[in-house]
Protein backbone atom coordinates (compact mmCIF):
# COMPACT_ATOMS: atom_id res chain seq x y z
CA UNK A 1 0.00 0.00 0.00
CA UNK A 2 3.29 2.35 0.43
CA UNK A 3 3.34 3.28 -3.24
CA UNK A 4 0.38 2.35 -4.53
CA UNK A 5 -1.30 5.75 -3.16
CA UNK A 6 1.52 7.87 -4.75
CA UNK A 7 0.95 5.92 -8.11
CA UNK A 8 -2.62 5.93 -8.56
CA UNK A 9 -1.51 10.33 -7.94
CA UNK A 10 0.92 9.90 -10.76
CA UNK A 11 -1.61 8.21 -13.11
CA UNK A 12 -4.66 10.59 -12.22
CA UNK A 13 -1.48 13.55 -12.98
CA UNK A 14 -0.72 12.16 -16.52
CA UNK A 15 -4.28 11.98 -17.47
CA UNK A 16 -4.94 16.17 -16.16
CA UNK A 17 -1.45 16.80 -17.55
CA UNK A 18 -2.59 15.24 -21.38
CA UNK A 19 -6.25 17.00 -21.08
CA UNK A 20 -5.21 20.03 -19.94
CA UNK A 21 -1.86 20.30 -22.64
CA UNK A 22 -4.60 20.14 -25.31
CA UNK A 23 -6.19 23.04 -23.99
CA UNK A 24 -2.52 24.53 -23.93
CA UNK A 25 -1.89 23.70 -26.96
CA UNK A 26 -4.56 25.45 -28.29
CA UNK A 27 -4.71 28.55 -27.04
CA UNK A 28 -0.64 28.96 -27.22
CA UNK A 29 -1.06 28.08 -31.14
CA UNK A 30 -3.72 31.19 -31.37
CA UNK A 31 -2.08 33.61 -29.26
CA UNK A 32 1.36 33.18 -31.24
CA UNK A 33 -0.55 32.84 -34.93
CA UNK A 34 1.33 35.41 -36.28
CA UNK A 35 4.59 34.32 -35.29
CA UNK A 36 6.99 32.84 -38.07
CA UNK A 37 6.81 28.79 -37.83
CA UNK A 38 10.52 28.53 -36.82
CA UNK A 39 10.18 30.86 -33.99
CA UNK A 40 7.00 29.32 -32.82
CA UNK A 41 7.93 26.30 -32.88
CA UNK A 42 11.23 27.31 -31.07
CA UNK A 43 9.78 29.78 -28.42
CA UNK A 44 5.23 28.63 -28.58
CA UNK A 45 5.18 24.83 -28.93
CA UNK A 46 8.45 23.91 -26.78
CA UNK A 47 7.19 25.81 -23.80
CA UNK A 48 3.34 24.24 -24.61
CA UNK A 49 5.08 20.99 -24.61
CA UNK A 50 7.35 21.10 -22.22
CA UNK A 51 5.34 23.34 -19.53
CA UNK A 52 4.99 19.96 -17.11
CA UNK A 53 8.61 19.49 -17.01
CA UNK A 54 9.16 23.27 -15.93
CA UNK A 55 6.55 22.98 -13.10
CA UNK A 56 7.44 19.68 -12.49
CA UNK A 57 11.28 21.01 -11.66
CA UNK A 58 10.05 24.11 -10.08
CA UNK A 59 8.48 22.70 -7.57
CA UNK A 60 11.55 20.11 -6.93
CA UNK A 61 13.36 22.77 -5.69
CA UNK A 62 10.55 24.96 -4.13
CA UNK A 63 9.24 22.17 -1.90
CA UNK A 64 12.56 20.56 -1.14
CA UNK A 65 14.37 23.85 -0.84
CA UNK A 66 17.83 22.09 -1.10
CA UNK A 67 20.09 19.58 -3.30
CA UNK A 68 17.81 17.27 -3.59
CA UNK A 69 15.08 19.07 -4.75
CA UNK A 70 17.81 20.31 -7.80
CA UNK A 71 18.08 16.80 -8.73
CA UNK A 72 14.18 15.67 -8.98
CA UNK A 73 14.93 18.58 -11.33
CA UNK A 74 17.71 17.29 -13.22
CA UNK A 75 15.85 13.77 -13.16
CA UNK A 76 12.54 14.79 -14.21
CA UNK A 77 14.47 17.04 -17.21
CA UNK A 78 17.03 14.31 -17.45
CA UNK A 79 14.65 11.17 -17.75
CA UNK A 80 12.48 13.20 -19.74
CA UNK A 81 15.12 13.98 -22.43
CA UNK A 82 16.01 9.89 -22.58
CA UNK A 83 12.19 9.23 -23.29
CA UNK A 84 11.14 11.64 -25.54
CA UNK A 85 14.83 9.82 -27.38
CA UNK A 86 13.60 6.62 -27.57
CA UNK A 87 10.28 5.74 -26.23
CA UNK A 88 8.47 8.86 -28.27
CA UNK A 89 10.02 7.97 -31.92
CA UNK A 90 9.60 4.23 -30.99
CA UNK A 91 5.57 4.49 -30.26
CA UNK A 92 4.96 6.86 -33.19
CA UNK A 93 6.55 4.80 -35.75
CA UNK A 94 5.08 1.54 -34.39
CA UNK A 95 1.66 3.38 -34.24
CA UNK A 96 1.87 4.07 -38.36
CA UNK A 97 3.27 0.73 -39.01
CA UNK A 98 0.56 -0.89 -36.98
CA UNK A 99 -2.42 0.62 -38.91
CA UNK A 100 -0.55 -0.12 -42.08
CA UNK A 101 -0.15 3.60 -43.01
CA UNK A 102 4.13 2.50 -44.02
CA UNK A 103 5.99 -0.50 -43.39
CA UNK A 104 8.85 2.13 -42.45
CA UNK A 105 9.25 6.21 -41.49
CA UNK A 106 11.79 8.02 -43.89
CA UNK A 107 13.83 10.72 -41.16
CA UNK A 108 15.30 13.37 -42.67
CA UNK A 109 19.31 13.40 -41.83
CA UNK A 110 19.50 17.19 -42.35
CA UNK A 111 16.91 17.70 -39.56
CA UNK A 112 18.07 14.74 -37.49
CA UNK A 113 21.97 16.11 -37.47
CA UNK A 114 20.88 19.51 -36.94
CA UNK A 115 18.45 18.94 -33.57
CA UNK A 116 21.07 15.76 -32.59
CA UNK A 117 24.11 17.77 -32.49
CA UNK A 118 22.51 20.49 -30.92
CA UNK A 119 21.18 18.38 -28.44
CA UNK A 120 24.51 17.04 -27.96
CA UNK A 121 26.13 20.22 -27.49
CA UNK A 122 23.72 21.73 -25.21
CA UNK A 123 23.87 18.42 -22.80
CA UNK A 124 27.79 18.87 -23.07
CA UNK A 125 27.40 22.82 -21.74
CA UNK A 126 25.07 21.37 -19.06
CA UNK A 127 27.57 18.72 -18.05
CA UNK A 128 30.42 21.30 -17.72
CA UNK A 129 27.86 24.50 -15.93
CA UNK A 130 26.12 21.76 -13.69
CA UNK A 131 29.42 20.39 -11.92
CA UNK A 132 30.84 22.28 -9.09
CA UNK A 133 29.66 22.21 -5.36
CA UNK A 134 27.59 24.89 -5.57
CA UNK A 135 24.77 26.37 -7.95
CA UNK A 136 23.95 30.49 -7.83
CA UNK A 137 22.01 32.05 -10.37
CA UNK A 138 24.58 32.46 -13.38
CA UNK A 139 24.44 28.58 -13.58
CA UNK A 140 20.88 28.53 -14.61
CA UNK A 141 21.22 32.25 -16.51
CA UNK A 142 23.77 30.56 -19.18
CA UNK A 143 21.62 27.48 -19.41
CA UNK A 144 18.54 29.69 -20.60
CA UNK A 145 21.21 31.49 -22.78
CA UNK A 146 22.12 28.25 -24.61
CA UNK A 147 17.84 28.10 -25.29
CA UNK A 148 18.25 31.33 -26.99
CA UNK A 149 21.51 31.12 -28.96
CA UNK A 150 19.91 27.55 -30.53
CA UNK A 151 16.83 30.16 -31.56
CA UNK A 152 18.98 32.25 -33.30
CA UNK A 153 20.98 29.58 -34.98
CA UNK A 154 17.74 27.76 -35.77
CA UNK A 155 16.46 31.09 -37.65
CA UNK A 156 20.34 31.64 -39.31
CA UNK A 157 20.82 28.21 -40.50
CA UNK A 158 17.85 28.89 -43.09
CA UNK A 159 18.60 30.53 -46.44
CA UNK A 160 17.69 34.14 -46.73
CA UNK A 161 14.69 32.87 -49.32
CA UNK A 162 13.46 30.30 -46.86
CA UNK A 163 13.60 33.19 -43.83
CA UNK A 164 11.51 35.64 -46.29
CA UNK A 165 8.94 32.80 -47.43
CA UNK A 166 8.66 31.88 -43.74
CA UNK A 167 7.48 35.22 -42.51
CA UNK A 168 5.67 35.66 -45.15
CA UNK A 169 3.59 32.99 -44.44
CA UNK A 170 3.33 33.72 -40.98
CA UNK A 171 0.40 35.92 -40.29
CA UNK A 172 -2.74 33.56 -39.85
CA UNK A 173 -6.37 35.60 -39.65
CA UNK A 174 -8.58 34.27 -37.02
CA UNK A 175 -10.96 32.83 -38.90
CA UNK A 176 -8.31 30.09 -40.03
CA UNK A 177 -8.56 28.88 -36.07
CA UNK A 178 -11.27 26.34 -36.35
CA UNK A 179 -12.28 23.89 -32.98
CA UNK A 180 -13.61 20.39 -34.51
CA UNK A 181 -17.02 19.73 -34.49
CA UNK A 182 -16.39 16.76 -31.88
CA UNK A 183 -15.06 19.45 -29.65
CA UNK A 184 -17.94 21.90 -30.35
CA UNK A 185 -20.70 19.89 -30.17
CA UNK A 186 -19.98 18.26 -26.83
CA UNK A 187 -21.89 19.25 -24.01
CA UNK A 188 -20.44 21.95 -21.40
CA UNK A 189 -20.98 19.33 -18.53
CA UNK A 190 -19.24 16.45 -20.04
CA UNK A 191 -16.31 18.79 -21.39
CA UNK A 192 -16.15 19.78 -17.68
CA UNK A 193 -15.94 16.40 -16.29
CA UNK A 194 -13.87 15.08 -18.97
CA UNK A 195 -11.43 18.21 -18.15
CA UNK A 196 -12.02 19.05 -21.96
CA UNK A 197 -11.16 23.21 -21.47
CA UNK A 198 -11.46 23.98 -25.29
CA UNK A 199 -14.89 23.47 -24.90
CA UNK A 200 -15.41 25.11 -21.02
CA UNK A 201 -13.98 28.22 -22.26
CA UNK A 202 -14.78 28.22 -25.96
CA UNK A 203 -17.27 25.96 -26.85
CA UNK A 204 -19.46 26.53 -29.88
CA UNK A 205 -17.92 30.29 -30.06
CA UNK A 206 -15.12 31.35 -32.26
CA UNK A 207 -11.86 31.62 -30.57
CA UNK A 208 -11.02 34.84 -29.80
CA UNK A 209 -8.35 37.12 -27.98
CA UNK A 210 -10.35 37.15 -24.76
CA UNK A 211 -11.05 33.83 -24.65
CA UNK A 212 -7.69 31.76 -25.77
CA UNK A 213 -5.98 33.78 -23.17
CA UNK A 214 -8.77 32.36 -20.19
CA UNK A 215 -7.76 28.91 -21.88
CA UNK A 216 -4.42 29.31 -21.64
CA UNK A 217 -4.15 30.23 -18.24
CA UNK A 218 -6.72 27.82 -17.04
CA UNK A 219 -4.61 25.32 -18.87
CA UNK A 220 -1.51 26.45 -17.51
CA UNK A 221 -3.05 26.29 -13.76
CA UNK A 222 -4.29 22.99 -14.06
CA UNK A 223 -0.90 22.02 -14.94
CA UNK A 224 0.90 23.54 -12.60
CA UNK A 225 -1.30 21.90 -9.76
CA UNK A 226 -0.98 18.37 -11.20
CA UNK A 227 2.61 18.76 -11.34
CA UNK A 228 2.66 19.96 -7.36
CA UNK A 229 0.58 16.68 -6.66
CA UNK A 230 3.23 14.43 -8.89
CA UNK A 231 6.39 16.16 -6.89
CA UNK A 232 4.78 14.88 -3.75
CA UNK A 233 4.00 11.66 -5.30
CA UNK A 234 7.74 10.97 -6.18
CA UNK A 235 9.04 12.60 -2.38
CA UNK A 236 6.70 9.97 -1.27
CA UNK A 237 8.02 6.77 -2.86
CA UNK A 238 11.49 8.30 -2.03
CA UNK A 239 10.71 8.55 1.59
CA UNK A 240 11.52 5.89 4.04
CA UNK A 241 8.16 6.42 5.23
CA UNK A 242 5.47 9.65 4.61
CA UNK A 243 2.63 10.93 5.79
CA UNK A 244 -0.77 11.39 3.90
CA UNK A 245 -3.20 13.60 5.13
CA UNK A 246 -6.43 11.91 6.75
CA UNK A 247 -5.17 8.61 5.47
CA UNK A 248 -2.26 8.03 7.66
CA UNK A 249 1.85 7.20 7.93
CA UNK A 250 3.02 5.00 5.08
CA UNK A 251 6.22 3.30 3.72
CA UNK A 252 7.89 4.30 0.72
CA UNK A 253 11.25 2.81 -0.71
CA UNK A 254 13.46 5.20 1.06
CA UNK A 255 15.65 6.16 -2.69
CA UNK A 256 16.92 9.29 -3.45
CA UNK A 257 14.60 11.24 -5.20
CA UNK A 258 16.22 11.66 -8.49
CA UNK A 259 16.04 7.70 -9.35
CA UNK A 260 12.28 8.10 -8.63
CA UNK A 261 11.92 11.50 -11.18
CA UNK A 262 14.02 9.81 -13.64
CA UNK A 263 11.53 6.98 -14.14
CA UNK A 264 7.93 8.06 -13.07
CA UNK A 265 7.65 11.86 -13.11
CA UNK A 266 9.94 12.41 -16.50
CA UNK A 267 7.27 9.63 -18.00
CA UNK A 268 4.02 11.55 -16.44
CA UNK A 269 5.15 15.43 -17.68
CA UNK A 270 6.33 13.42 -21.17
CA UNK A 271 2.90 11.90 -21.72
CA UNK A 272 1.36 14.65 -23.91
CA UNK A 273 4.34 14.67 -26.35
CA UNK A 274 3.52 11.06 -26.99
CA UNK A 275 -0.02 11.35 -27.72
CA UNK A 276 1.02 14.61 -30.03
CA UNK A 277 4.28 12.80 -31.92
CA UNK A 278 1.51 9.30 -32.23
CA UNK A 279 -0.83 12.02 -33.96
CA UNK A 280 1.18 13.55 -36.45
CA UNK A 281 3.07 10.31 -37.30
CA UNK A 282 -0.69 9.11 -38.27
CA UNK A 283 -1.19 12.00 -40.29
CA UNK A 284 2.14 11.43 -42.30
CA UNK A 285 4.02 14.43 -40.35
CA UNK A 286 6.95 11.58 -39.51
CA UNK A 287 9.76 14.31 -39.36
CA UNK A 288 7.68 16.46 -37.24
CA UNK A 289 7.18 13.34 -34.85
CA UNK A 290 10.51 12.39 -34.42
CA UNK A 291 12.36 15.64 -34.69
CA UNK A 292 10.28 17.42 -32.20
CA UNK A 293 11.03 14.69 -30.03
CA UNK A 294 15.26 15.63 -29.73
CA UNK A 295 14.12 19.60 -30.32
CA UNK A 296 11.86 19.76 -27.43
CA UNK A 297 15.13 18.18 -25.47
CA UNK A 298 17.22 21.12 -25.75
CA UNK A 299 14.49 22.77 -24.29
CA UNK A 300 13.99 20.70 -21.19
CA UNK A 301 17.36 20.51 -20.78
CA UNK A 302 18.32 24.15 -21.24
CA UNK A 303 15.64 26.30 -19.90
CA UNK A 304 12.83 23.33 -18.03
CA UNK A 305 16.47 23.33 -15.37
CA UNK A 306 17.63 26.35 -15.73
CA UNK A 307 14.78 28.90 -15.67
CA UNK A 308 13.94 27.37 -11.75
CA UNK A 309 17.30 27.54 -11.27
CA UNK A 310 17.91 30.59 -11.74
CA UNK A 311 14.71 31.86 -10.16
CA UNK A 312 14.87 29.69 -6.88
CA UNK A 313 19.02 31.03 -6.06
CA UNK A 314 17.80 34.63 -6.74
CA UNK A 315 15.23 34.18 -3.83
CA UNK A 316 16.77 31.48 -1.74
CA UNK A 317 20.69 31.95 -2.22
CA UNK A 318 23.75 29.32 -3.82
CA UNK A 319 22.84 26.07 -3.33
CA UNK A 320 25.49 23.54 -1.74
CA UNK A 321 26.24 20.24 -3.78
CA UNK A 322 27.19 17.40 -1.60
CA UNK A 323 29.94 15.23 -2.97
CA UNK A 324 27.38 12.61 -3.07
CA UNK A 325 24.97 14.07 -5.08
CA UNK A 326 27.52 15.91 -7.26
CA UNK A 327 28.55 12.52 -8.02
CA UNK A 328 24.91 11.34 -8.86
CA UNK A 329 24.20 14.14 -11.00
CA UNK A 330 27.71 13.56 -12.58
CA UNK A 331 26.74 10.18 -13.35
CA UNK A 332 23.23 10.87 -14.68
CA UNK A 333 24.40 13.85 -17.34
CA UNK A 334 26.86 11.39 -18.97
CA UNK A 335 25.07 8.69 -19.25
CA UNK A 336 22.35 11.22 -20.88
CA UNK A 337 24.95 12.26 -23.21
CA UNK A 338 26.19 8.43 -24.20
CA UNK A 339 22.43 7.38 -24.60
CA UNK A 340 21.48 10.74 -26.85
CA UNK A 341 24.36 10.00 -28.92
CA UNK A 342 23.94 6.01 -29.57
CA UNK A 343 20.25 7.40 -30.53
CA UNK A 344 21.44 9.49 -32.83
CA UNK A 345 23.22 7.16 -34.65
CA UNK A 346 20.86 4.74 -34.70
CA UNK A 347 18.48 7.39 -36.07
CA UNK A 348 21.03 8.75 -38.97
CA UNK A 349 21.81 5.14 -39.74
CA UNK A 350 20.01 4.41 -43.02
CA UNK A 351 17.46 7.12 -43.38
CA UNK A 352 14.81 5.29 -42.00
CA UNK A 353 13.31 4.15 -38.86
CA UNK A 354 11.18 0.43 -38.91
CA UNK A 355 10.01 -2.01 -35.89
CA UNK A 356 13.46 -3.49 -35.67
CA UNK A 357 14.79 0.42 -34.61
CA UNK A 358 11.85 0.87 -33.01
CA UNK A 359 12.35 -2.42 -31.20
CA UNK A 360 15.70 -1.59 -30.31
CA UNK A 361 14.76 1.96 -29.09
CA UNK A 362 12.62 0.43 -26.73
CA UNK A 363 14.64 -2.37 -25.47
CA UNK A 364 17.43 0.08 -24.54
CA UNK A 365 14.76 2.07 -22.49
CA UNK A 366 14.00 -1.07 -20.54
CA UNK A 367 17.59 -1.12 -19.85
CA UNK A 368 17.85 2.30 -19.03
CA UNK A 369 14.62 1.97 -16.84
CA UNK A 370 16.33 -1.57 -14.73
CA UNK A 371 19.73 0.46 -14.40
CA UNK A 372 17.80 3.10 -12.42
CA UNK A 373 15.80 0.46 -10.35
CA UNK A 374 19.26 -1.29 -9.89
CA UNK A 375 20.93 2.24 -8.57
CA UNK A 376 18.14 2.36 -6.18
CA UNK A 377 18.02 -1.04 -4.93
CA UNK A 378 21.45 -0.96 -4.63
CA UNK A 379 22.60 -3.78 -6.87
CA UNK A 380 26.15 -3.79 -7.35
CA UNK A 381 26.39 -4.42 -11.14
CA UNK A 382 24.68 -0.81 -11.50
CA UNK A 383 26.87 0.09 -8.82
CA UNK A 384 30.00 -0.77 -11.42
CA UNK A 385 28.61 1.26 -14.37
CA UNK A 386 27.71 4.53 -12.33
CA UNK A 387 31.04 4.40 -10.18
CA UNK A 388 32.56 4.10 -13.98
CA UNK A 389 30.80 6.61 -15.30
CA UNK A 390 31.66 9.37 -12.62
CA UNK A 391 35.57 8.21 -13.39
CA UNK A 392 35.24 9.27 -17.25
CA UNK A 393 33.94 12.66 -15.76
CA UNK A 394 36.14 13.25 -13.30
CA UNK A 395 38.95 12.12 -15.54
CA UNK A 396 38.07 15.60 -18.07
CA UNK A 397 37.80 17.06 -14.75
CA UNK A 398 34.18 18.42 -15.35
CA UNK A 399 33.33 17.66 -11.64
Amino acid sequence: MGIVIPLILISICCLVIWRAGDGFMTASEYVGRNLSDGVRGATINAVASSMPEVFTSLFFLFIMKDAEGFSGGIGTTAGSAIFNSMVIPAVAVLAVIGIGLTKRVRVSKKVMLRDGLSLLIAELIFIVLISGSLLDWYHGLLLMLVYVVYIVYMFWSMDKSQREEMLEESHVSEEDFELSDEVKQKPFIIGLLTLDLERVFIGKNKINDRNAWMLLIAATLSIAAVCYLLVLACEWIGHETYEVPFLGTFHGLGIPVMFVALILASAASSFPDTIISIKDAQRGQYDDAISNALGSNIFDICFALGFPLFIFTLAYGPIPMSQEMVDLSSELRFLLWLLTALVLIIFITGGYIGRLKAAILLVLYLLFVLYVVGRGSGNEFAQMIADWLVSVVRWFSIS
